[in-house]
């Protein structure tokens, strides 16, 4: 049995990566009677059907006072359903041999689901999944339950150098912006039961919800799997794109912590999704620290100085700008030396640019990699379900590798200075006392 699935999953794995470079790779799109969108793949390599259904339910979407509201909703779906308790969920499930997940970030709420495409297996799936996206019971147990285990958590995460400066981050880039809103143990302490269903009455509608399909069904086949997912939920609006926070100045936070080791970020407001600047920019970040161990940072930080093993820089597109973010860990007695070069680092691209060797290198690796995103049937089902969630051209993916190709040094610099500014930077420094010596008291011996 473990053999054939292997089997499975390599042939799955080669038909996936031969489809990436055929023009006959084919995203159907429709809107449904009831406003939800829907974007199909139609893939017969394997008798297995993906689903992933995107709600506009994601934190950016909680009131401020509730962080934390849409994960917890998330995560309750399948604690109760219909007349299902959690127990009779799961054997449900397991009898039908699918897998049910997903999650939930800023900008969307998830619920994923993996069955074998034959009638019995498939309608059974889709059935129970349509329970639990449009009746949770969201048990009074369950939920009290799921809000210590977080409250548990974030606990301890309060004394963890990477989730302080993540939290600290967010705050100092995201100031009155949704963004910016982390669950604490304050938010997470408030949040009643009362507050889930509202917030799944208000956001798990029709009209907010992207239905993607990647998979061994017919388009007939496809357009009942959404009408059986989103059919019975109320129609609803589509929220409004929150405006992107304001940029502000730049400044330097520094948290004490007990770590040997400086955590540190260092960042500003960077892009939206569909921004025009974005392959220019993806270029240009993988040779200034999104290249790993051949990007400029980790040349001029880690092989030249040593000041750390790993140093990195990302533009993270959301529905509303997202951040710009350089980080690194390093020792507390050399942190402001590997500021110091890491600033540098950023200046100097800021002013020249790349050279060619590495726009040659970058372009190469970025598209010689890109069949690496749709390598499995998930990674597809994925890819497929960004480009509805945030409206980008169903051509996205086909063209991904000619628009890299067509990036030039000079796009590179301009789309920088547009979008990166020193003056900006706001860098988040947590720990590294544990590796400065300690004071000397005064007095004579």
């Amino acid at each position: 049995m473990i053999s054939q699935c292997k089997r499975v999953g390599v042939a799955l794995a080669l038909t996936l990566a031969t489809l990436t470079t055929q023009a006959g790779m084919t995203i159907q799109n429709w809107t449904a009677a009831n406003g939800t969108r829907v974007f199909f793949v139609e893939s017969r390599a394997l008798p297995i059907v993906d689903v992933l259904v995107d709600f506009r339910a994601g934190g950016s979407e909680v009131v401020p006072g509730k962080a934390g509201l849409a994960g917890l909703t998330r995560g309750l779906l399948d604690a109760g359903a219909g007349s299902l308790d959690e127990d009779a969920i799961a054997n449900r499930v397991a009898d039908l041999g699918a897998q049910i997940g997903g999650g939930a970030d800023m900008d969307r709420a998830s619920v994923s689901l993996r069955t074998l495409s034959s009638p019995a297996e498939r309608d059974g799936a889709v059935a129970l999944l349509a329970t639990l996206i449009q009746q949770p019971t969201f048990p009074a147990a369950a939920v009290e339950r799921e809000r210590a285990r977080s409250i548990a958590g974030l606990k301890e995460s309060d004394t963890q150098p990477d989730a302080i400066l993540s939290r600290r981050f967010a705050a100092a880039v995201f100031p009155d912006h949704p963004y910016g809103r982390l669950p604490s143990v304050e938010t997470m302490t408030s949040l009643t039961r009362e507050d889930l269903v509202d917030f799944h009455r208000r956001h798990y509608t029709a009209a907010a919800a992207v239905v993607s399909i990647v998979g061994d069904v017919s388009r007939s086949e496809a357009e009942a799997i959404a009408t059986r997912l989103t059919g019975a939920l109320p129609v609803g609006e589509v929220p409004a794109v929150p405006a992107d926070a304001r940029p502000v100045a730049g400044q330097t936070l520094r948290v004490p912590h007990p770590s040997a080791q400086a955590h540190i970020a260092v960042g500003q407001l960077g892009i939206r999704r569909g921004d025009p600047d974005f392959f220019p920019l993806v270029v240009g970040n993988y040779i200034l620290g999104g290249g790993g161990f051949v990007s400029r940072l980790t040349r001029e930080v880690r092989e030249k100085r040593g000041y750390a093993y790993s140093v990195y820089s990302y533009f993270a597109p959301q529905r509303s700008a997202g951040p710009f973010q350089i980080g690194l860990q390093t020792k507390g007695s050399q942190a402001e030396d590997a500021l110091k070069v890491v600033s540098e680092t950023l200046g100097t691209f800021l002013k020249d640019g790349p050279t060619d060797s590495e726009l040659k290198a970058a372009k190469e690796n970025l598209i010689n990699g890109f069949a690496l995103r749709l390598d499995s049937n998930r990674k597809m089902l994925e890819q497929v379900a960004v480009i509805g969630s945030y409206g980008l051209p169903l051509d996205y993916l086909y063209t991904y590798r000619a628009k890299v190709s067509a990036v030039t040094a000079a796009q590179i610099r301009e789309a920088f200075r547009r979008h990166v500014s020193p003056e900006r930077l706001v860098t988040v420094v947590v720990g590294g006392e544990g590796d400065k010596p300690a004071a000397r008291s005064g007095g004579t011996r």
